[in-house]
């Protein structure tokens, strides 16, 4: 099928790999899967039951989240019906969420626990186009739908109709807005920038083009919010594009233990995590006798040239393969053993690295793709530039959007 839309990415997800595990989460405890078949059954109840509460094409739904499954759920639910979102940084002050609120228009917001639906109460009165607030967490919250309430409603409706939500989804056009992405509010006020699908989709497609060896069998540790165009594109979309799982990590503060549990073979996180594994690295590596810090560097001198290597498209000659087989023995296997032991690639997004940073640790986290988020109107990641500009900002008078 073509690709023009996010909803067109979903449906092509779903339909084509089929997998028993395409997304998971920890909840009591213990990690739990949605085949792709719930996946899609989610989305599409989700989606009926939004347009049941009278969400239509053009409206704004907001998302107030830590990322969880429910947040693919509301955003695609959202995109299907037509309308677009505007999620939101779960750490903001209750001001500045109703700030989102109002400059956004929402009509529905959809919130993840008690903690997200209190700063809600604080300011709803103020809410000035805010008719819904479907929460997340099965406890009941007052003033709140619960989720399995608003999919009950849409799971009657697709009774009579199957197909509903899938014909929907299939009128939403490449050029119509898809999100509000608003800044983290820390220099002032939010600013909300449109994208059009068309702007996230061509991120996705110019992505899989330039990186190469994503599939199916990979299992993606997501953790940084969503709510920035960089995990919605890199830990999101294009995941979804090429079939990866995606495992949603528990916090931050979870997320070394969370890779251990989940052992992905991918990662996207901003340049501060690996710097902070470089420093642990190296910090261990002081404190070594002298012959193991000499073999930590002549390990590093060789992946360093197997990397370059790489990077030009060129195999290493035979002394060097087994040069490099034996440093990833006797240390980058003992390094990789702590992201659980599978992880192929980390994806760097944000502000670059610096370069003593960059040089020294991509040869032991095995392969090192760095992506420094575009500071182009369109966000992009994974080194790739949109083929879109986005439609400006939300509140400018000559977008013609307002």
């Amino acid at each position: 099928m073509a690709i023009r839309t996010v909803c067109d990415i979903f449906y092509h997800s779903v339909s084509t790999f089929r997998k028993p595990e395409h997304l998971k989460h920890k909840r009591d405890g213990a990690w739990r899967a949605i085949s792709s078949d719930e996946f899609r059954t989610a989305v599409e109840e989700l989606s009926m039951g939004l347009r049941e509460l009278g969400v239509a094409k053009g409206d704004k739904v907001a998302i107030l989240a830590e990322n969880r499954p429910e947040w693919a759920f509301a955003d695609l639910a959202t995109l299907a019906v037509g309308a677009a979102d505007a999620p939101v940084y779960p750490t903001l002050t209750p001001a500045q969420v109703l700030y989102i609120l109002n400059d956004s228009e929402s009509k529905v917001l959809f919130v993840s626990n008690a903690a997200q639906a209190a700063k809600v109460a604080e300011v709803r009165s103020r809410a000035r186009h805010l008719q819904h607030v479907i929460r997340m967490d099965p406890a009941p919250i007052e003033g709140t739908l619960p989720i399995d309430e608003v999919r009950a409603r849409g799971r009657a409706a697709l009774a009579k109709d199957q197909e509903a939500v899938r014909r929907r989804a299939a009128e939403v056009q490449p050029e119509d807005l898809a999100t509000l992405i608003y800044t983290s509010g820390t220099t002032g006020d939010p600013k909300g920038v449109m994208l059009t699908h068309s702007n996230l989709v061509s991120n996705v497609l110019a992505a899989a083009k330039a990186v190469h060896g994503f599939g199916p069998d990979d299992v993606c540790l997501s953790f940084l919010p969503l709510c920035h165009s960089f995990e919605r594109t890199a830990g999101y979309n294009f995941m979804l594009y090429v079939g990866a799982t995606i495992a949603y990590a528990e916090s931050v503060e979870k997320v070394p233990e969370n890779m251990g549990e989940i052992r992905p073979t991918v990662m996207g996180s901003v340049p501060r995590l690996y710097e902070k594994m470089y420093a642990r690295v190296n910090e261990k590596v002081a404190n070594d006798p002298p012959f193991r810090q000499k073999i930590f560097r002549w390990a590093l001198g060789a992946g360093r040239r197997v990397f370059r290597l790489k990077i030009e498209r060129k195999a290493p000659g035979a002394l060097l393969k087994l040069e490099f087989a034996l440093a990833d023995r006797l240390v980058f296997s003992k390094i990789k053993a702590r992201t659980g032991g599978r992880l192929r690639v980390f994806v760097s997004g944000g502000p670059p690295w610096p370069g003593r940073s960059r040089s020294s640790s991509e040869p032991p986290a095995s392969r090192s793709a760095r992506a420094t988020a575009s500071r182009r109107p369109a966000p992009s990641s994974l080194a790739t530039v949109p083929t879109g500009s986005s439609r400006g900002r939300w509140d400018h008078p000559s977008t013609g959007w307002r």
